[in-house]
């Protein structure tokens, strides 16, 4: 033990597992929010990488092109002001398992489009955007068990 460690009672194996769930919370916060920033006010661009992935008729990918960005925002701020951590990180991991099944899906029907994560219209590599999705999984399922209640307004 550190002399730290000694003096706050922590072990440093209690002080690393802080760390990662310091940085899963407020870097799942980052992602989330800088994704939703980057929809908002592009209705139009989003709804048409939506419907891209030819799973949504292009009423339904519109009205999602409206919620999306707000609603990533809004999970985002959950998680950076720590309100409801656990149920926050639990709706960050189910959708991201939903992105990473839409992704699979437009992978298997051979369609070349953009991902639509942060706003971008170039062509996405796919399988490259599954994996960083599964690191973000990784961090939701993290942040589900250990939750960083330091800093939380209602953990």
């Amino acid at each position: 033990m550190t002399e730290t460690s000694r003096a706050t009672g922590r072990s440093n194996v209690t002080i690393a597992l802080d760390i990662v769930s310091f940085v899963a919370r407020f870097y799942m916060a980052f992602i989330w929010i800088a994704a939703g920033l980057s929809k908002v006010g592009q209705t139009m661009t989003v709804s048409q990488t939506i419907a891209a992935y030819e799973i949504f008729t292009p009423e339904f990918s519109y009205l999602l092109a409206q919620l999306i960005g707000p609603l990533e925002i809004g999970g985002g701020l959950l998680l950076l002001f720590g309100v409801f951590l656990r149920q926050s990180a639990a709706v960050s991991l189910g959708v991201l398992v939903l992105f990473i099944l839409g992704l699979s899906w437009a992978w298997a029907n051979g369609l070349e489009i953009s991902c639509g994560c942060f706003g971008g219209e170039d062509a996405t590599n796919i399988p490259v955007t599954i994996v960083r999705d599964i690191g973000y999984v990784a961090l939701s399922v993290w942040a589900i068990w250990r939750p960083y209640r330091r800093f939380a307004v209602h953990p």
